[in-house]
Order: C-alpha cells, then structure tokens, then sequence
C-alpha cells in the first residue's frame, strides 16, 4: 500500500500535472494549507522545518484546501503569491483540494486510510474549541482541520499524523521527522 502513495496523481501549484513520485525514497510531511486561517502562521514554522531538513531527505508538501468556513478561497496563483510574499514558502504547494467528504482527493483518501486518527495533538482542546464554533467532523477519521499533518517516512508509509494545532516547532514533531530521517 505504501509505493500506491507515489502513483496517485497530483497537481502541482501551477497546473502541470504529476504525482508524488519524485519524492519517492524521502521522508515528507502533507499538510492542507490555508491562507486566511487563525493558523496560517504555521507556514512560518514549516518554511523553517524544510530549510532547516531538505538537505537531509525532507520535504513539505502543501495542500491548499477551502474545505474548512472557506478560509482558502484564492486561486492558484493568489495562494502561491499569498505564501511566497508573507512567509517566503519555498517548499512545494500544490492546486486546491478537498481533503474531506464526497469531493476528498484520492491523495487525502490515501493517508486517512493508512492512518485513520490522529496520534500526535494537544488534547482534544483544539476539537472541543471548533465545536464550541459549530464545527464537528461527519466521520471520526476526517481531517479536523487546516494545517494537519501526515508524516511520511521513507517507504512511503504513515509514521504519523499530527493534530492541526501541533506546530512545526513541536518537539514531538521535530524528532519524529529526525527519526524518520534516521531510518
């Protein structure tokens, strides 16, 4: 199951159309990105997490996703605009996606399949707050919200996933992706 993760096609930010095959042998953390998010900020702490690791074996791959109160309604060019001008992104982005319900993208289908829950967050605090919002996940194993993330090791396989609000500066993410890179 795990090679399946490189053949699912994917759609690089500026339309040309490929699949995740090029990081093939890499340890990758996918998250879904938003630009008008109380989380956006997040790209800050991922930019550095790329620098401070691409040498070594390791990509972020961002996922624009509108599925959460509409918090990623630009187009593909807004976006990598967006990113580029307030957080210097330099890691790939890819085109909009849903990463949830009937329109989720096989890409999204993939990694909830692989890894159904959430094993690195904060408590459910983060939940209970959306909930507090009217937000609640239709299935148990949906993506939450913007900004959660999959980490990918080497093989291709779910090492984990990690709740929106754990940051690219937490310390539980930081070694898991230095194992990873490790293996």
């Amino acid at each position: 199951m795990a090679n399946e993760l490189y053949e699912i096609p994917v759609k690089k930010i500026d339309g040309t159309e490929t699949n995740l095959g090029e990081f093939k042998d890499k340890v990758l953390l996918i998250v879904n990105v938003a630009s008008k998010c109380g989380l956006t900020p997040q790209y800050e702490g991922l930019q550095k997490l790329y620098a401070d690791y691409q040498a070594k074996g390791f990509e972020v791959l961002g996922f624009p996703s509108n599925d959460f109160m509409g918090q990623e309604p630009g187009t593909e060019d807004e976006i990598k605009d967006f990113c580029e001008t307030n957080f210097n992104v330099r890691f790939p982005l890819f085109s909009k996606i849903a990463v949830n319900g009937d329109q989720r993208h096989a890409l999204y289908g993939h990694l909830i399949a692989e890894q159904s829950e959430t094993d690195v967050k904060n408590g459910d605090v983060m939940e209970g707050k959306l909930r507090d919002f009217g937000h609640t996940r239709q299935n148990e194993t949906d993506v939450l919200w913007n900004f959660e993330k999959f980490l990918v090791g080497k093989n291709g396989a779910i090492a984990a996933r990690f709740a929106p609000d754990v940051t690219a500066e937490d310390m539980r993410l930081i070694e898991k992706v230095e194992a990873e890179l490790g293996k």
